[in-house]
């Protein structure tokens, strides 16, 4: 370009995606705490995708399940809580801070607000009450250690109070108390998502007291973890960057300057990457496979999404809130997708006009028996299912 700015082609942004997303062979890490740490943060609003990214990334998946459960549960090396755009994710612990800086003090603040409206409309008693039932829960919570809603309810029964939400509206609905102050609690760090109450699996969780974390600046904060993304998601546009984050476009921009954010040519536009990183970089020296599950990190880390899935195969792998399924992915692109039948085998499909060989499918074989191997009797649904994957796991 005119303006010196280098481009990033397709093929380098695929070979970046490749080693920093850490799903080239010889890009595989040790444990899921360097996989989190790579990723900045692994979705968690269905429970077997934390477990299906991190074995899809660890040199040895075998220990996928009790390396992730030890990080989570014992060592809390990662900890599960809301992050951008509402969503539940997994962090490292020492970014808690930062994400709540950065992102959830200001979602935390309108969710309190509108709990507050819609308690006054439902006629439920007023915010003097509500924090004097948020103060008994967390109370109750520090002893217990870990804890249900419903165990917490026989410590604090204000909790189980119901109150009518959106009356007269087509999305009515009664909720308790409970539901709804748990959520706010962990927007605002307070509370996490603790051990679920069956397998790795299980969408049931106990609920137990945030780690302690300083309190930041919240622009700072942005900036920190800004510059985390584009280090592992790099180049990026400003829709991606406002899409991933949830922030308003004016706190994205502020952040890119914050940290001195290149800028770089994309097929699309004008993207960032983080200072100092915008020389080539050369992929991985081997084609590779991989087999990855529902909202995993990679497949919806860009709002824009040509360059590594091509529109028509996107009627098949998202379901209609826009949720991606499984994907089947070769040398930097989504091919096909997969599921897992009732028997345990894992299926999957090449999509037509992929256009990949026989080297591909048999790479894409290898991964999918790898696959099954450390899930053994497990068995998952993804949480929002998508055509494909209805239609194979049938």
């Amino acid at each position: 370009m005119g303006d010196g700015r280098r481009h990033i082609g397709v093929a380098e942004r695929r070979a970046r995606l490749a080693l920093r997303q850490r799903l080239a062979g010889t890009a595989r890490a040790a444990s899921p705490e360097e996989i989190a740490g790579s990723l900045v943060a692994l979705h968690g609003s269905d429970p077997a995708t934390v477990y299906l990214a991190v074995g899809a990334r660890l040199t040895d998946p075998a220990q996928t399940v009790a390396a992730t459960e030890r990080a989570l549960y014992e060592d809390r090396t990662l900890v599960r809580m809301h992050g951008m755009r509402h969503t539940v994710f997994v962090f490292p612990t020492d970014l808690t801070a930062v994400v709540h800086a950065s992102t959830g003090l200001a979602v935390a603040a309108r969710e309190r607000t509108a709990l507050l409206k819609a308690m006054a409309a439902a006629g439920a008693p007023d915010a003097t009450w509500l924090k004097e039932v948020e103060e008994s829960a967390l109370a109750a919570l520090a002893r217990r250690g870990q804890a249900t809603a419903a165990e917490l309810a026989r410590d604090e029964p204000r909790l189980r109070e119901r109150f009518v939400y959106a009356a007269g509206k087509s999305y009515e609905g009664v909720h308790t108390v409970s539901t709804r102050l748990l959520k706010v609690l962990g927007l605002e760090g307070k509370v996490v998502r603790g051990r679920p109450l069956g397998s790795w699996t299980s969408t049931q969780f106990r609920w137990a007291l945030a780690p302690e974390h300083p309190e930041l600046e919240p622009a700072g904060a942005q900036a920190d973890l800004l510059r985390r993304w584009l280090a592992a998601c790099g180049p990026a546009t400003e829709a991606d960057l406002k899409w991933w984050t949830g922030w308003p476009v004016t706190a994205v921009r502020r952040a890119l300057a914050a940290i001195g954010a290149e800028p770089v040519s994309l097929d699309e536009g004008t993207g960032y990457v983080a200072a100092g990183d915008a020389d080539p970089v050369a992929g991985p020296a081997e084609p590779w496979a991989a087999l990855l599950p529902g909202l995993d990190p990679t497949a919806m880390g860009w709002q824009q999404r040509d360059w590594f899935l091509a529109p028509e195969l996107r009627p098949l792998l998202f379901d209609r809130s826009g949720n991606v399924g499984p994907t089947v992915w070769w040398d930097g692109r989504v091919v096909g997708g997969w599921a897992q039948r009732a028997d345990g085998e894992i299926v999957w499909r090449i999509l037509d006009g992929a256009g990949v060989g026989r080297e591909a499918e048999a790479a894409i074989a290898v991964e999918a028996e790898r696959l099954r191997g450390w899930v053994g009797t497990a068995r998952v649904t993804p949480r929002f299912r998508t055509p494909l994957e209805r239609e194979l796991a049938g």
